[in-house]
């Protein structure tokens, strides 16, 4: 999928769902001790001198991670307890502000660590991450299931309407009260015993199934014999091939790696039928069975949760899960796609249709597969609009669109500027930092740009924190965008494609909402919002790539600066809604298999998963053979080690805000500073301070409708 959120910042969420280690919790370990404890030569034992606390990544090394990780396990179990059994009453500043500042050194070794197991993994970190999975999840629990603790946020929580605090201070009591709730905080000491093992569980096989899907991705690869069954890609594509086949131990032959969506691009572009069976195969496969198989963890962790959300209260996992979203029930969230479902198979089969013509047209013999879609697709596009994809790709060169398609946007509507910051260290090669500076000059933030695909990186795109801003904390936001942009052999400019662009774009709307907040508290800082409002700004981002103005600053030819022509920018715009069918399709067959997956009772039976998805997508009536989820069930990153379990549909759900909120833009003027402005402050700058519609309506004046979201995806 192109666009993907890394939404778990790990420094948030060990300051509230917190607890302790067995070992810490047998030897509790004050403060000072803990201190003295980590070698002082360890890079984590004190706070970055760097700009912003940036991290010092000339100096860590693999061997920094697991003694900072457990001493800071250790301090911060004992400053929690600290609070907990405070013996005065409770009051915001003893409770609340005093967990918001607990855990700095925890939280300074894992915004780094976590960081670097999903964009810069080795073998010596997937040890460690392995190791730290059930102590991360014991230290969870023993915050959240300390009653104590929870008595007191507790009473706070009962009197906050007469304690004389802020909007914003109410508002993280609140927060605070319903994640230890949902945690189990109000649960028998028999019933937390019981989700203490679960939980221990969860976090395992989440772990496991992460590192499975990393290890897929390079056993995954297609190893091809000749030049010749290339035909269709560039010599550039296929010197790279030839370069990854080498790296990956095939001399002399060409490796075709897999994307982490079902969909691979290089299915447009293969003319060899034969071979696009073979990678399509390759990607739908993955998972099923052999030694990195996923289907056995898919299915015992959709019944983990089950048991866990019964032990809630909650009929389902996704019960559970929506309850302190936006769309607060699953119901919500099937209706929403049912209303869509009718309109959407229709354009994708008429889609279908088009290209089965086309299949018919040039001599082809064959009923349409999932691996002919993209490369007969791409005919049909440039039937209709004229439009060579290969026409296109000059036009798209990697720095022209950052710096002046996605840097560009951010000035024109936020006033904000990124100058480069090469005197700041990198952890690899590949990646740049910059500096955000104001209209008027004022340092904002650091940012880490690490675009390009590699070895220890795992698939999609995501955007996260090495420090998350707070006025509490005197804390500036150190942000980093990650995707897995293919990059171009040595002395070749790199090209991207505009699916690549739009992440871009999107993903630096992931940036500037951590980079633009302005809050006090960590905890509601940045994209520490509900699930199905953080991708909002970000999909909002992503329209302005096709904005005119925009596309004509970036849109240029690599070697000649010539703007693309009007003519076929006419013609790249017209394009837009073409194979929006499939798009959406793929899409809502993935959020329904997801929410389908969590949807089941703590009784249900393991599930065989090719079974269980075939009558998930038969169940919606969204079955269409050529049209697969974007994900399926054993490489489904969102769903099961990731953040998103049944969660996946709040990119749609977010969309609809995006969509209304861009209509509406344009109507104040489009691409000016002022409405960007208003955004800024309403929506970025606000974190999870503001309820999510509140914070929305302050913005638009109104509720959303959905008729922006059919037009942007050409199918009203």
């Amino acid at each position: 999928m192109r666009k993907t959120l890394l939404a778990v910042s790990i420094a948030t969420s060990m300051m509230i769902t917190g607890c302790s280690i067995s070992d810490s919790a047998n030897n509790p370990v004050t403060q000072t001790e803990a201190a003295t404890m980590l070698n002082s030569q360890n890079p984590f034992a004190q706070a970055s001198e760097l700009q912003y606390q940036t991290p010092p990544f000339n100096e860590i090394k693999v061997e920094h991670y697991k003694p900072a990780l457990d001493q800071g396990i250790a301090e911060h179990y004992q400053q929690v307890l600290e609070i907990a059994n405070n013996s005065d009453k409770p009051t915001f500043e003893n409770t609340i502000v005093a967990l918001e500042k607990s855990g700095e050194l925890l939280n300074r070794t894992s915004s780094v660590f976590y960081n670097m197991t999903g964009s810069d993994s080795n073998p010596a970190i997937r040890e460690i991450e392995s190791e730290m999975a059930p102590k991360m999840a014991a230290h969870s629990d023993n915050i959240h299931l300390n009653a104590a603790l929870f008595e007191r946020i507790n009473t706070l929580y009962n009197q906050r309407d007469s304690l004389s605090l802020s909007n914003e201070e109410v508002r993280l009591i609140e927060v605070y009260h319903q994640r230890f709730v949902l945690a189990g905080a109000k649960l028998t000491e028999s019933q937390k015993a019981k989700i203490r093992v679960l939980n221990e569980e969860q976090s395992t096989l989440t772990n496991e199934f992460a590192q499975r899907l990393l290890k897929m991705s390079k056993d995954s690869a297609v190893i091809v014999d000749s030049e010749a069954a290339l035909a269709g890609l560039s010599a550039s594509e296929i010197r790279a091939a030839k370069a990854e086949a080498k790296a990956l131990g095939h001399e002399g032959k060409y490796a075709i790696t897999i994307t982490n969506t079902t969909r691979q691009p290089i299915l447009a572009k293969l003319e060899n039928r034969q071979l696009r069976e073979q990678v399509w195969l390759a990607s739908a496969n993955r998972g099923l069975s052999g030694e990195n198989e996923t289907a056995s963890l898919v299915a015992r962790l959709a019944q983990l949760r089950a048991e866990r959300a019964e032990l809630l209260g909650f009929k389902s996992w996704a019960d559970y899960r929506l309850a302190p979203q936006m769309a607060k029930t699953p119901q919500a969230v099937y209706d929403m796609f049912g209303s869509m479902v009718p309109k959407v198979v229709a354009n994708t089969e008429k889609e279908a249709a088009d290209i089965q013509a086309m299949i018919n047209q040039t001599g082809g013999d064959f009923t349409l597969q999932p691996w002919d879609w993209a490369f007969y697709a791409e005919k049909v596009r440039h039937a209709k609009y004229d439009l060579d994809s290969a026409s296109i790709k000059p036009y798209f060169e990697f720095n022209r669109v950052l710096e002046d398609g996605v840097f560009f946007t951010l000035e024109k509507l936020y006033g904000v500027t990124l100058k480069p910051r090469p005197d700041l260290p990198v952890y690899h090669e590949d990646v740049k930092a910059y500096e955000m500076f104001d209209a008027d000059g004022t340092s904002m933030a650091i940012f880490y740009a690490d675009y390009f695909a590699r070895e220890g990186k795992r698939g999609g795109a995501w955007m996260s924190s090495f420090v998350s801003q707070s006025t509490l904390l005197g804390q500036k936001p150190v942000v980093v965008n990650v995707m897995n942009i293919k990059k171009a052999p040595e002395g070749e400019p790199t090209f991207v494609s505009y699916d690549e662009v739009t992440t871009m774009f999107h993903e630096m709307g992931h940036g500037t909402h951590g980079m633009f907040s302005k809050v006090k508290y960590p905890s509601l800082a940045g994209t520490s919002v509900s699930r199905d409002f953080v991708e909002f700004p970000s999909t909002f981002e992503e329209d302005w790539a096709a904005h005119p103005e925009v596309l004509a600053n970036y849109a240029k030819h690599y070697e000649t600066g010539e703007v693309i022509p009007q003519a076929l920018l006419d013609k790249l715009l017209k394009s837009r809604s073409f194979n929006q069918g499939f798009d959406t399709l793929e899409y809502m067959s993935a959020a329904l298999v997801d929410l389908e997956w969590h949807s089941l009772s703590a009784d249900t039976p393991l599930q065989n998963v090719a079974e269980f998805e075939a009558n998930a997508l038969k169940k919606h009536g969204v079955d269409i053979a050529a049209v697969p989820p974007r994900y399926k069930s054993s490489y489904f990153a969102h769903a099961f080690p990731g953040g998103y379990s049944a969660s996946y549909y709040a990119y749609m759900w977010s969309e609809i805000l995006a969509a209304d909120a861009f209509a509406y833009v344009q109507t104040q003027g489009g691409l000016n500073r002022e409405i960007g402005m208003k955004f800024r402050k309403t929506i970025r700058e606000v974190g999870n301070s503001v309820d999510p519609m509140e914070a929305y309506k302050s913005f638009r004046g109104q509720a959303p409708t959905t008729d922006a979201l059919l037009e942007r995806r050409g199918l009203n």
